[in-house]
């Protein structure tokens, strides 16, 4: 039967705000199904649909699936993978939608308890067994995953590590290389017998938008195995075969992630001993392809004036609206939170200090790390 096609991307083209925002998230968590080759049916997508238009909730979405799948008679050879694929999705596209998040040990295994409830008999649980997997991007060799025993002890201390560390300072390569780091120990630990890729990403993004980067969700619609493929490259050691973990790959996919770069992402890159045409002979199977991004311009490069001033002006303190509007000699309150404030929220580079209080009588704004970044690699040209 033909798969029926669904443009999700029209609706980011021409919707109202919400409707792109619902059709974006969508898109991703139908996309991260790729990572254990799974398809999502064509009756999720016509659901979808229907929560992008408004008419059920995300929640009412869950159910209708929930009921379609039981009453389901005739069951393809397909059928499982599929139920696993639309339950999922769904699940995820309701945790994408969520603003709350907390970085702790706790929240990763909560949301692979939330994602596949219903799915897998260990949804939250950790591995109590030791684990190896081959990969078709090793040759069928397998990453050594972290040991069952060690997972949990591991895993606080690897969210810990990066809750403490501290950004100040670092330009937008270093972050992007530290945030690399992070994800490779991160999903490395590999805590549960299946569904750790799809963790790992709905964790990442969460936990990227929470420090102020506004994320595209789209690269894990296009290319979640990709980011799967670009993990176990991350992580994989055989000094036998003279190869070393390579992150070059998956800092190419966080460049375009959080700098907005346009890194070529191709799965045949990642192969052990992959040799673009006309390469030459090279002594060792490790030689990473070059790819040149399309466009090396980060976003933020096209911020305004205002924004960038705003930016230099808070620097490493905490500013009230009343000193930069002094600092700027500005008297017009509201034209200053429409075209500077606001925007540079929007960006994601600033923050309130009392994010649950906006009209706290002590409040005060910060950058986020995304803003760090943009501060360090202005102020050198100031």
């Amino acid at each position: 039967m033909t798969e029926k096609y669904i443009d999700f991307e029209a609706y980011e083209r021409v919707a109202e705000p919400h409707k792109r925002e619902r059709a974006s998230t969508w898109r991703t968590a139908i996309g991260l199904q790729d990572v254990d080759g799974l398809k999502v049916s064509d009756y999720l997508k016509q659901t979808a649909v229907k929560h992008i238009e408004g008419d059920i909730t995300i929640d009412e979405v869950r159910e209708l699936l929930k009921s379609y799948y039981v009453s389901k008679t005739a069951h393809d050879d397909g059928s499982t993978e599929k139920e696993e694929a639309d339950r999922v999705a769904a699940n995820i596209a309701k945790l994408l939608s969520e603003k709350s998040f907390s970085f702790t040990a706790l929240e990763f295994l909560n949301i692979h308890r939330h994602l596949f409830a219903g799915v897998f008999k260990h949804a939250g649980e950790v591995r109590t067994y030791d684990i190896s997997k081959k990969e078709w991007v090793l040759q069928g060799d397998s990453v050594v995953y972290g040991r069952a025993a060690d997972i949990m002890m591991a895993l606080r201390y690897d969210i810990q590590q990066e809750k403490d560390f501290n950004y100040s300072g670092l330009s937008a390569d270093e972050i992007v290389e530290h945030i690399v780091d992070f994800v490779t120990l991160l999903w490395q630990n590999h805590p549960f017998c299946e569904g750790n890729t799809r963790t790992t990403a709905v964790f990442v993004i969460k936990y990227l938008r929470s420090i102020g980067f506004n994320v595209d969700n789209e690269l894990f619609a296009h290319n979640s195995w990709y980011f799967r493929n670009a993990l176990v490259r991350a992580n994989y050691r055989n000094p036998l075969k003279g190869i070393e973990p390579d992150k070059s790959f998956l800092i190419q996919f966080f460049r375009n992630l959080m700098l907005g770069e346009l890194h070529e992402l191709k799965n045949r890159y990642l192969l052990i001993g992959y040799k673009q045409p006309n390469d030459t002979p090279t002594s060792t199977p490790t030689s990473t392809p070059t790819s040149t991004p399309t466009s090396s311009k980060p976003k933020f490069n096209d911020l305004s004036d205002a924004v960038k001033r705003l930016v230099l002006f808070t620097g490493n303190e905490e500013k009230s609206v009343t000193e930069m509007l002094h600092a700027f000699g500005l008297k017009d309150r509201k034209s200053f939170l429409k075209y500077t404030l606001t925007p540079a929220i929007a960006e994601g580079l600033v923050k309130m200090k009392y994010p649950n209080s906006p009209r706290h009588p002590r409040q005060k704004y910060l950058l986020t790390v995304k803003g760090l970044a943009v501060y360090n690699s202005f102020s050198s040209n100031y």
